[in-house]
C-alpha cells in the first residue's frame, strides 16, 4: 500500500513538474523580486496607528510620548514602503535600465511624497468617522466605528492606496485595498476618487470601480455596485472613464447598481434599493424600481388580496 502510494505521489509531482514549460504566465521568473504582500500589509497596519495614534498603541515600541512613538513608526513605514517601491519600479518599462541606486532613490522620494499626505488622509478620515457616527443610530459611540466598523476600514485603506495610485506606484496599492476586500467584503479600486465625510453602512458586497468618482457626504449601503456598463473591450479601455460620477449628498441603498462612465448622480438624490442606473440622474430626484405586485394569501378562508400601493409622486422612475 505504502509502496503504490509513493507510485503515486510520485507520478503526480512529475506530471507537475513536467508542465512547468516556462511558456505560461504563471511560469515566468522575474529577474527581479516581486513585492512582499505581507510587508504591505504590515505598512497598511502601522500606518493605521500613525493616522489613530489615540486608538491604536504600537505595543511593540516602549515609547511613553506620542512624538516618539509616532517618529519610530514613521521611519518603518519610510524604510519598508521605500523597498516595495523600488522593487515594484521593475515593472515600469521606463525604469527598466536603472540601476538599483537610482530606482531606490526615485522610490524614497515618492515615498516621501506619500507620508507628506498623511495629515490629509487624517482630515478625511476624521469627517469619515463624523459621518459614520452622524448617520448610523446603531453606533453606540465613535470608538467603536473606529474599532469595529468594517466601512471604515476600507475607506482608511482606499484613502492610503488613492494617493500612492496618485503617484503612479504600481500593485502596491491594488495589494492594499484586495487586503482590505478580503477583510470586508467592500471592493474598492485605488484609483476611485472619494470626498469627505463618506459613509459605508454594513459594507458588505460593495463593489467601487477605479474610475468612480464621489463627491462630498454621500452614503451608501451594502451589495451597491458603482461599476462600468460593458468591459467587453478589455485593455483597450484602460485609462478611459468606465464608472460613474456620485454628486454630493446622495444616499444609495442596498442591492443598487449603478453603471457606465458618462452616468452621473446628481446632488442631493436618493437611489431606492436595488435600482438598476444607466442614464444620468438630474439633482435631488429620488429613484426607485415601480413597486411589485404583492399578494396576501389569508388563512381566514378569505381569498386572496391584492392591494393597491399608491407611490409617492416625487419619486422618479428609470424603466
Amino acid at each position: 500500500m505504502n509502496n503504490d502510494f509513493e507510485k503515486r505521489l510520485s507520478s503526480i509531482a512529475e506530471s507537475i513538474i513536467s508542465s512547468y514549460t516556462g511558456e505560461k504566465t504563471i511560469d515566468e521568473v522575474k529577474a527581479y523580486d516581486h513585492p512582499d504582500k505581507d510587508s504591505v500589509i504590515d505598512i497598511v497596519t502601522k500606518l493605521k496607528k500613525i493616522i489613530f495614534a489615540g486608538y491604536f498603541r504600537n505595543s511593540s515600541y516602549r515609547a511613553y510620548t506620542l512624538r516618539n512613538s509616532v517618529t519610530m513608526l514613521l521611519e518603518d513605514v519610510v524604510y519598508n514602503l521605500t523597498k516595495q517601491i523600488a522593487t515594484v519600479y521593475r515593472y515600469l518599462p521606463e525604469y527598466s535600465s536603472d540601476s538599483d541606486t537610482e530606482l531606490y532613490d526615485k522610490a524614497q522620494n515618492v515615498t516621501l511624497q506619500f507620508t507628506e499626505k498623511l495629515p490629509k488622509i487624517r482630515e478625511y478620515i476624521e469627517t469619515d468617522v463624523e459621518a459614520a457616527y452622524e448617520g448610523d443610530p446603531a453606533a453606540f459611540s465613535k470608538d467603536e466605528i473606529v474599532f469595529s466598523y468594517p466601512g471604515l476600514f476600507a475607506i482608511l485603506v482606499n484613502r492610503i492606496a488613492h494617493e500612492l495610485f496618485l503617484l503612479g506606484v504600481p500593485l502596491i496599492p491594488r495589494i492594499m485595498t484586495e487586503y482590505a476586500h478580503s477583510e470586508t467584503g467592500i471592493d474598492i479600486h485605488p484609483g476611485a476618487s472619494i470626498g469627505k465625510y463618506f459613509f459605508i453602512d454594513h459594507g458588505t458586497g460593495i463593489v467601487i470601480g477605479e474610475t468612480t468618482v464621489i463627491g462630498d457626504n454621500v452614503k451608501i449601503y451594502q451589495g451597491v455596485t458603482l461599476g462600468a456598463l460593458s468591459t467587453r473591450g478589455g485593455q483597450q479601455l484602460k485609462s478611459k472613464k468606465r464608472h460613474p460620477t456620485i454628486l454630493d449628498n446622495v444616499t444609495i441603498y442596498s442591492g443598487a447598481s449603478i453603471l457606465g462612465g458618462e452616468t452621473v448622480v446628481g446632488k442631493d438624490v436618493v437611489v431606492g434599493g436595488n435600482s438598476f442606473i444607466t442614464k444620468s440622474i438630474p439633482d435631488g430626484a429620488r429613484v426607485s424600481i415601480k413597486n411589485q405586485e404583492l399578494r396576501y394569501n389569508y388563512h381566514s378562508g378569505k381569498s386572496s388580496h391584492q392591494p393597491d400601493f399608491e407611490q409617492d409622486e416625487t419619486w422618479f422612475y428609470i424603466i
